[in-house]
């Protein structure tokens, strides 16, 4: 009764999502689901639902449904820090304007100029791909990856670039592509460090950085950059380089990105 499940489906089909929550409310634990999808199965399963809200997503892929989940998450979580009394009134303020923000901020990053076109060009047809990230940055790393696979068909490997020298480091030459998410975070010196590493070993690396960072440019054979951003939002605007990027080699390579093969957009068996 002290528990409360969060179930995450975009469809709200997904089937063992569902069965995952049936068994929560049997044990008894509060359930919540987020979803896309008004009426679908999840939202008869649970005793509260919140909305994502953003339109049908014609994709396979997930994109603007990953990034409007981010969002909601973050409003989940700045409220449980209301009601529990774990932020003051000023700090909880703060953080949802710049939530606020976020809109403009994607706006502004997919009006301006980015070199993911050259970047694209150049490696579209390599067959190997490593992604990295460290703290917020490892689970865009993921995302990214994901994205690329999904509509490429190139195989990607996403890891901690604290891990790296447990396995990926040793797929590496000088035709591995190496995408780093390097925004400005805590550990920005520690993934310098990581990017050293993969140059030395021959890699060519892409780094995903924050506007006015110029030391990543002595540090990356590629910059591309996102609008600055308090570090724990910085998820929903790293990620949308990564998307693009898979979306240009996933054309260059004459591949139909809305529909990838062997893929379903939703998951209705166990």
């Amino acid at each position: 009764p002290d528990t409360l499940v969060i179930g995450v489906s975009q469809s709200g089909e997904t089937r063992d999502t569902n069965e995952a929550m049936k068994l929560a409310k049997k044990k008894g634990a509060h359930t919540l689901a987020i979803t896309n999808m008004m009426g679908s199965q999840i939202t008869r399963e649970v005793e509260s639902v919140l909305y994502t809200r953003c339109g049908l997503e014609v994709s396979v892929a997930a994109s603007k449904t990953f990034t409007a989940q981010i969002a909601l998450f973050y409003l989940v979580a700045l409220k449980m820090a209301q009601v529990r009394g774990t932020m003051d009134s000023e700090e909880l303020a703060f953080i949802l304007d710049q939530v606020y923000e976020l809109p403009a901020k994607m706006s502004q990053f997919l009006d301006g100029d980015h070199p993911i076109e050259e970047i694209a060009q150049r490696y579209y047809d390599k067959p190997f791909f490593l992604y990295l990230g460290r703290h917020i940055g490892l689970p865009v790393a993921l995302e990214g990856a994901l994205k690329l696979k999904e509509i490429s068909y190139i195989p990607t490997e996403a890891y901690s670039a604290g891990e790296m020298k447990h396995g990926p480091i040793a797929l590496l030459d000088s035709d591995t592509p190496v995408v780093v998410v390097a925004t400005d975070i805590h550990v920005y010196d520690k993934i310098v460090s990581n990017i050293q590493e993969t140059r030395a070993r021959g890699a060519h690396v892409i780094a995903i950085a924050t506007d006015g960072n110029e030391d990543i440019q002595h540090h990356a054979d590629d910059v591309i950059y996102v609008p600055k951003t308090p570090n724990f939002l910085q998820a929903m605007l790293a990620i949308l380089p990564l998307q693009l990027l898979a979306y240009r080699i996933a054309r260059l390579r004459g591949l139909n990105v809305d529909q990838p093969r062997n893929l379903a957009k939703t998951v209705t068996v166990e």
